[in-house]
């Protein structure tokens, strides 16, 4: 159920939870696109307000710089600020963030403070070996960027670019041990959070398995829009 802000009509506020390789990007961008309502990304927010010098960011450089971990005060801060911006008024899509259940009880008790709670909570369920498969499968060209998977969409030529004639490698990250310990990782940040949001009767689980147009019209099924 969608809730009113005074004078800009029904809202779409939505937290979009997935795992590495879930196609929570290309979900998130369809509901942009569908909805005109930003998505709102913590590390975009960070890397703008980096760059803006603002005092949030002179902050958070600080601990970026260290290669420690930005503080959730600095991190609600700038969601607090991100949110309160125009185009935020008639929803948006939180992208990275909350990660933990202290972030999600800031956020709560932020949103309450406006008037503005959450409609829905979106957590794109695939099984481990699916997400190994789709994210060990990627290529990427060593000369132009281009992305390839090994399954989904090949090059002509194995180990060569269609773009640029280039080679074509398998990042370090994107190897299957990586992957794995990647998404324990995940795992373990985010059973907190599922829970957390079941609690409050906002979670929304949707198969992330299938064709993405499918996938889109699960998500929409479950938003009742």
């Amino acid at each position: 159920m969608h809730t009113e802000t005074q004078g800009t009509g029904p809202t779409l506020r939505v937290v979009l939870l997935g795992p590495p390789g879930s196609g929570k990007g290309t979900q998130a961008k369809l509901l942009l696109e569908r909805y005109r309502i930003p998505q709102v990304s913590t590390g975009d927010m960070l890397r703008a307000a980096v760059r803006a010098g603002t005092p949030l960011g002179r902050d958070a450089k600080q601990y970026m710089d260290r290669g420690s971990l930005v503080p959730d005060a600095i991190i609600v801060g700038l969601v607090r600020e991100r949110l309160a911006q125009y185009d935020c008024s008639c929803g948006y899509i939180l992208d990275g963030f909350p990660r933990t259940v202290a972030q999600a009880e800031a956020l709560e008790q932020m949103l309450a403070a406006a008037g503005t709670p959450l409609d829905h909570v979106i957590s794109l369920e695939v099984a481990e070996d699916d997400l190994v498969a789709r994210i060990a499968g990627r290529r990427t060209c060593r000369n132009c960027g281009a992305m390839y998977h090994v399954q989904f969409s090949p090059s002509r030529v194995d180990g060569v670019c269609d773009a640029c004639g280039g080679p074509t490698y398998q990042r370090d990250d994107d190897q299957e041990e990586t992957v794995r310990r990647r998404l324990q990782v995940y795992t373990r940040q985010t059973e907190p959070l599922v829970a957390f949001y079941r609690g409050r009767g906002l979670l929304r689980p949707v198969p992330g398995t299938g064709d993405m147009a499918e996938i889109a019209q699960r998500v929409l099924r479950v938003l009742g829009v």
